[in-house]
């Protein structure tokens, strides 16, 4: 009988499971107390061997050995090997007691669907249950120990009233070499047909919900047949045994108590009782044992299913379901509540406690909020696109910000005609000695270099436009951008001023004087440099807006935009001229 003690936890008290401990049938004394014995007694022997037997040298050979066993026993994975199986076990138990066949859907299914209190409505209603019950029992006769010392035979069958001597003859004649649990289900889709052809099932859908109720009762009866015959691997059950033993094997050497004169790491103290190794022997073995026990729960243990009883239960319930129990009614009356729109069954003096706690509401039910914060708010509209606008406007900020941070081609170009305007002026002041002419220059080059760099500067916001398509404009003038950024254009300008003040700086620094020397034929007078710089202005003031290379503008005609533009030779031969040393 399944040892059952789910009323004496029910409750959760102070040492609650300590009551339990004392138990017998079913617990782990019984189970374990053979080999928990068996192993003290080898442990015993080995210590008394050690003690008193062994000579001087053999006592130390034995203490190296058994300090090397004790160093490599934690080897072994006893936690994981054990806890991994145990668990696989219990699982599986669990899904074996699910897939024991009950017949009470079919016989609610049978009582309600198959019509017809005269004498053949009742047969048919007890040979499609006995067909059933038959079933449940031919598989759990397969399975079960007990169930097959109770009906060792068919003629244990027929005379138990499960078959009778005509249902036999025709089960034995249908030779397979397989096991025929399934033939009654079989006959009872057959009588099934019947009853609907003589029209005691009413409709098709009764019908269909009889057979789909057999088909599951016949599944659990199958998965019963399976479970018993696909069993968990072998090799996983011997390497945990092996496991088990191979470690308490060890530790019969390992965990002796060593002479503590000799000075052992671990081995201060001499006892003669190893309480923490019998423990571990206890839970290790014990989870062994537990597994032992469930690997097949149709066997005779003390908490083994109780196959026999299941079966009569089964049986016995089902056939008072569709027999006397059909279309027993008992007469309809008023409910004592009647009249009442809020019933309220009585409670007894042991459970008027129950009166005294409010119902549950909910977790919220007791918040409180301030009055202030309890007012509905007017909804503000949303704008359309809001979201995506403000992407695209963090997006284009981000943009200008590395447009912003990058050095820019024109701020290079505008350099370079700093430093060729400065070279040009080094080679007047050394020629020219009237300060009036030099300070003349140096104001106008200070104008055109402010000019330039504040051309020269890279607008960091642009104004694009993405609905068409733009290309980099290499040869357009900076008064063809588009609108520019004020406040980005005026840091960029208030930059390029600061560079153009220290190149002035440095310009201004005092020169040694040249010596001076009449002038050849091959070196030029001081008029034509006055010339060539004065041209230089000229030219530079003319074309004092610089070229940007990050305007866009839009394509209107590719072919043009793929066509290059020709240079003019004149500007660039004057260019060559101009950047050419002087002879």
């Amino acid at each position: 009988m399944t040892v059952t003690y789910t009323a004496r936890v029910a409750n959760a008290r102070f040492c609650g499971f300590s009551k339990l401990l004392l138990a017998w049938k079913g617990s782990i004394y019984k189970v374990l107390y053979k080999e928990f014995l068996a192993f003290f007694a080898m442990y015993t022997a080995i210590s008394i061997s050690y003690r008193f037997f062994l000579a001087d040298d053999q006592k130390r050979y034995f203490e190296k050995l058994s300090i090397y066993c004790n160093n490599y026993a934690s080897l072994i994975p006893m936690s994981f090997v054990l806890g991994f199986y145990v668990t696989l076990i219990v699982n599986r138990w669990w899904n074996q007691y699910t897939s024991i066949p009950l017949p009470d859907r079919i016989m609610c299914t049978l009582s309600g669907g198959l019509q017809g209190g005269d004498e053949q409505g009742r047969l048919l209603r007890r040979t499609l249950m006995r067909y059933a019950s038959l079933s449940a029992l031919l598989i759990l006769r397969s399975v079960s120990m007990a169930v097959f010392k109770r009906f060792p035979t068919m003629d244990h069958v027929v005379e138990a009233g499960f078959m009778t001597r005509e249902e036999r003859k025709k089960f034995e004649s249908l030779h397979s070499p397989y096991n025929k649990y399934w033939i009654p289900c079989v006959w009872f889709t057959n009588l099934a047909a019947v009853a609907r052809c003589e029209g005691r099932i009413k409709d098709d859908n009764t019908y269909k919900l009889l057979l789909e109720e057999l088909n599951d009762f016949r599944g659990k009866c199958s998965m019963l047949f399976h479970y018993d015959m696909i069993s968990i691997p072998l090799v996983y059950t011997q390497v945990v045994t092996l496991a088990v033993y191979s470690f308490f094997l060890v530790c019969l050497i390992g965990r002796q108590f060593l002479d503590p004169s000799q000075g052992y790491p671990g081995h201060d103290l001499d006892l003669y009782v190893p309480i923490f190794t019998l423990l571990q022997f206890f839970f290790y073995a014990g989870w062994l044992k537990v597994a032992e026990q469930l690997i097949n729960p149709f066997g005779e243990d003390d908490d083994d299913f109780e196959t026999n009883w299941l079966i009569d239960r089964n049986f016995q319930v089902s056939m008072m379901a569709v027999d006397e129990m059909y279309g027993d009614l008992p007469k309809m009356e008023r409910d004592r509540y009647w009249n009442d729109s809020n019933p309220r069954p009585p409670y007894t003096a042991a459970t008027l406690f129950v009166l005294r706690k409010p119902s549950f509401q909910g977790s919220t039910f007791d918040m409180a909020i301030p009055k202030e914060d309890m007012h509905f708010q007017p909804l503000k509209e949303i704008a359309e696109n809001l979201e995506e606008s403000v992407t695209r406007n963090h997006n284009l900020a981000l943009f200008n910000r590395l447009l912003g941070s990058a050095p820019s081609p024109t701020g290079f170009m505008g350099g370079a005609l700093r430093r060729t305007s400065a070279q040009l002026q080094r080679l007047t002041r050394s020629v020219s000695p009237q300060p009036s002419f030099a300070d003349a220059e140096n104001e106008e080059e200070k104008s055109m270099g402010r000019s330039t760099g504040t051309a020269g500067s890279m607008p960091s916001g642009l104004e694009l436009d993405t609905t068409q398509s733009t290309i980099c404009s290499c040869g357009g003038l900076i008064n063809t951008c588009p609108p520019l950024s004020g406040v980005e254009f005026h840091r960029q300008g208030e930059r390029d001023g600061r560079d153009e003040e220290k190149d002035e700086k440095m310009m201004e620094m005092p020169k040694i004087p040249p010596p001076t020397a009449p002038t050849s034929a091959g070196r030029r007078s001081p008029l034509a440099l006055g010339r060539v710089k004065s041209h230089f202005c000229a030219s530079n003031a003319t074309n004092r807006s610089v070229p940007d290379f990050f305007s866009f503008q839009p394509i209107s005609d590719p072919v043009k935009v793929m066509t290059p533009k020709p240079q003019p030779t004149n500007s660039k031969a004057e260019a060559v001229s101009l950047l050419n040393p002087i002879a």
